[in-house]
């Protein structure tokens, strides 16, 4: 398991939360494997208890399987709540991206390019962790210049499963489509095209329902 570090005035329930969370993304932590609460906890230097409570709350959106006296297990992937976690995304991200085409300032704008710039930086050598890590930015980015940023907090918690998704597809399919639909997005925000950016949102977001036969092709194992 990967360890991140831990933020200031973080609680330990917090940070186990965050890291547990952010290995299941990032396929650390794999569909289908098995985790002990005393083996995170001793890896992330916690008690059991915040640990413990991480797992619960991770339990509620269905990431985690807790069985009594037995260790947890990561799900295997399930398309249905990837589809559900998509059509919170969809009608979320449509509505951020409009508002954004009345609310965004320059500084904004520019924000968003240069997240843009490192992203076709790192595409251009292939580091699908930093570019997993900036894509999550460009979505949060454009919740905060809509002042929606309590929005995007509770999408998160139940995009994971999307989320697991997305790491796939940028590691196997290596489409730079995903960049250049963020490109794009930023233009139309600039030019406060609001019905042009909330339908290549929508397309947007339904990149990785296209790549779902060349995921499982990539990763059987992980796919119910």
């Amino acid at each position: 398991m990967k360890l991140l570090d831990r933020l200031p005035r973080e609680s330990g329930g917090e940070y186990a939360l965050r890291t547990i969370k952010e290995n299941i993304i990032s396929l650390e932590l794999a569909p289908g494997s098995q985790i002990s609460e005393n083996e995170l906890a001793a890896e992330m230097g916690l008690s059991r208890t915040p640990v413990r409570e991480a797992l619960m709350e991770l339990a509620k959106v269905k990431i985690v399987d807790i069985q009594p006296q037995k260790k947890s297990t990561i799900p295997l992937i399930d398309y249905d709540m990837v589809e559900e976690s998509r059509f919170m995304r969809d009608l979320l991200e449509c509505a951020v991206v409009a508002l954004d085409c009345e609310m965004a300032a320059p500084a904004d704008l520019e924000r968003l390019r240069e997240n843009v710039r490192l992203q076709t930086l790192y595409l251009d050598d292939f580091y699908s962790g930093q570019l997993m890590a900036l894509d999550n930015q460009f979505h949060q980015l454009l919740f905060e210049i809509a002042k929606k940023s309590q929005v995007y907090a509770l999408m998160d918690n139940i995009s994971i499963h999307f989320d697991r998704v997305r790491t796939m597809a940028l590691s196997s399919v290596k489409s730079s489509k995903i960049v250049q639909d963020h490109a794009a997005l930023v233009d139309l925000i600039g030019q406060r095209d609001a019905s042009a950016a909330r339908a290549l949102m929508e397309k947007h977001l339904n990149r990785y329902d296209i790549d779902a036969a060349a995921l499982r092709t990539a990763y059987p194992q992980y796919f119910k």
